[in-house]
């Protein structure tokens, strides 16, 4: 295990580094890490979607796979033998209005990960209530994360961690040893594969200058699920850092590289914010906003009835 005495937030790969974050090619900051004979316990990351963000250069969907296959294959070489791989996705999307056609991402990419044979554990379901209202199709209110180990029995995985309280704490068993005694667990229960944490948008306590920012609720969950404390995570297009501010917060390491240098220090902001336990965030198992009835945004308008 690598000892840290002294914080510390580099721009090139250390061993003895809390915090990389490296401004150039993820490939290269991959170089780095294999170099010093370290292994990653996750690798999680959203990404580019190819639809043509600002941070992005849009090209064939033939060309995006090969990108995506250059990047998995770099990063299971330093995957250790108890490690996971997140990969969060959505759609890339092809015309518009009526010729609007949705390639889901997850399904495009899960043979590049199985032909290193790789173990998928979960396909995690990300729904969220935000987001561009359609006009000829169903609104897209979900995204999807891969998890994969290696093929492996040995793989880190914390339940007690990431438990959610129960839905009736309650409920008693009816039969057996354990009749009339409660019948869940006192720490919670387990999460499921579909989780419903809000996206990071204009209001968003977590909001920076990032258009497709990664919740920290997310990727923490993945974390404390995935990995011990003083572990490292990797993340090839770590963007303005959530995934960094989430290693700090629960004592991981982290590296990770971005081609925006605007972006990174966004990210080297919010590591410090997280290290001094000042960085404002959505807590993990908060509850989703119900609207009060009593208001008139949530009543019927007189002119509908």
């Amino acid at each position: 295990m690598t000892e840290i005495n002294e914080f510390s937030i580099t721009n090139n790969f250390s061993p003895n580094t809390n915090i990389t974050l490296y401004h150039g090619d993820r490939l290269d900051l991959i170089k780095q890490i294999k170099k010093s004979n370290s292994k990653v316990d996750l690798i999680i990351t959203s990404p580019p979607y190819n639809i043509g963000k600002e941070y992005e250069v849009r090209t064939s969907l033939e060309d995006y796979i090969d990108r995506q296959r250059e990047t998995i294959s770099a990063s299971i070489d330093i995957l250790s033998d108890k490690g996971s791989i997140c990969w969060q996705v959505g759609h890339y999307i092809e015309s518009s209005a009526k010729d609007k056609e949705a390639f889901p991402l997850d399904i495009i990419l899960y043979p590049l990960f199985k032909a290193f044979d790789l173990k998928l554990r979960n396909r995690i379901v990300w729904h969220f209530g935000y987001g561009l209202h359609e006009k000829y199709r169903f609104s897209g209110r979900h995204e999807t994360i891969l998890w994969f180990t290696k093929n492996t029995e040995n793989y880190t995985f914390n339940l007690d961690l990431i438990r959610i309280p129960q839905k009736y704490p309650g409920k008693r068993s009816y039969r057996g040893k354990n009749k009339g005694k409660p019948s869940g667990n006192p720490l919670g229960k387990n999460p499921s594969d579909v989780w419903d944490i809000p996206n990071v948008k204009a209001n968003h306590v977590e909001k920076t200058g990032h258009p497709c920012q990664f919740p920290l609720a997310l990727v923490a969950r993945m974390i404390l699920a995935t990995t011990n404390e003083n572990d490292l995570v990797f993340d090839p297009y770590i963007g303005v850092g959530s995934t960094a501010a989430a290693s700090v917060l629960f004592n991981r390491r982290c590296a990770g590289a971005d081609t925006e240098l605007e972006y990174l220090k966004i990210a080297e902001e919010r590591v410090k914010l997280a290290y001094k336990s000042e960085l404002k965030y959505r807590p993990l198992n908060k509850p989703i906003h119900k609207p009060n009835i009593k208001n008139k945004v949530a009543q019927i308008p007189l002119e509908w009835e």
